[in-house]
């Protein structure tokens, strides 16, 4: 199987790892990612809040790309995923439906659809149990609705289904698509500092030993501002930021999970080892 592959700038910088393990994950389970040649930026949160034109051809040149391709469409970045499904329907509404038109589809709907997930469970090397986490999917990945066509936007359980198919427990908790802040974190890192404080009180309160990701801007801020926020609350959190498809790397038989890991800044590999994930 062949699809188109957009991974936005965010996987080609400070989310390597993120772009890695997906690749990784794609490759065990047969599915070849096809990079969209030309891709540009999507603008992500910061055009259309300055200039709703400039945002919307900006990611409607992907998706003009992507249909020219002629494959479905897969986006790991939910910031990215936001933006395209947003030019997709406004698209939609000024074009009629064409048959055989494209699916744009994030990371998580793609893995966690009936295929793959068959896939998964006949691939899966070994299982993670033991390991306890939360579910962290962000404001963007199943908001707005009416964009996202997300069946029930403020409980997406795509993630906590994977993690299930995987043997890692995913404990429930009512902060999973709270906001951490996003791109505020260049401009009010106290703003960013009190929504991720929140957010590691209440995966600690729900019993989480580590927070599972599938969008880089999130996991940017969880992962790097965990050691301020900690000296501020006088309070070690340690609480290691994964992104969904690293545990699936490592379930799937991926046996260098460790350069993932040196990219944290949050170090897994205690508790890795620990649970006898190494």
């Amino acid at each position: 199987m062949s699809v188109s592959y957009y991974p936005g700038c965010a996987l080609h910088g400070t989310a390597r790892e993120y772009d890695d393990s997906v690749k990784t994950v794609s490759r065990i389970l047969g599915v070849d990612l096809l990079e969209l040649p030309d891709w540009n930026c999507c603008g992500a949160s910061a055009a259309h809040s300055t200039d709703d034109s400039l945002a919307h051809q900006l990611a409607d040149r992907n998706l003009r790309i992507a249909v020219k391709e002629g494959k479905d469409l897969i986006i790991p970045c939910a910031a990215c995923y936001s933006r395209l499904k947003a030019a997709e329907k406004k698209e939609e509404a000024s074009t009629p439906a064409v048959p055989g038109k494209i699916r744009v589809l994030s990371i998580l709907e793609f893995l966690g659809g009936t295929e793959m997930a068959e896939k998964i469970q006949t691939l899966k090397k070994r299982s993670l149990e033991g390991l306890r986490v939360v579910c962290y999917y962000g404001c963007l990945y199943s908001r707005p609705p009416r964009v996202t066509g997300a069946k029930n936007c403020e409980n997406p359980d795509e993630m906590d289904r994977l993690m299930k198919k995987i043997g890692v427990e995913s404990v429930p908790w009512s902060y999973k698509t709270d906001c951490c802040g996003g791109a505020l974190v260049l401009t009010r890192t106290d703003i960013v500092r009190r929504l991720t404080r929140k957010l590691f009180d209440r995966a600690l309160e729900a019993g989480a030993e580590a927070i599972v990701v599938a969008c880089p801007l999130c996991q940017a801020n969880l992962d790097t501002r965990q050691e301020e926020i900690s000296r501020e609350a006088g309070q070690a959190y340690d609480l290691p930021i994964f992104y969904f498809t690293e545990l699936m790397g490592v379930a799937l038989g991926y046996r260098d999970p460790g350069k993932w890991w040196k990219k944290h800044f949050v170090d897994p590999s205690g508790l890795i080892l620990k649970k006898g994930l190494n």
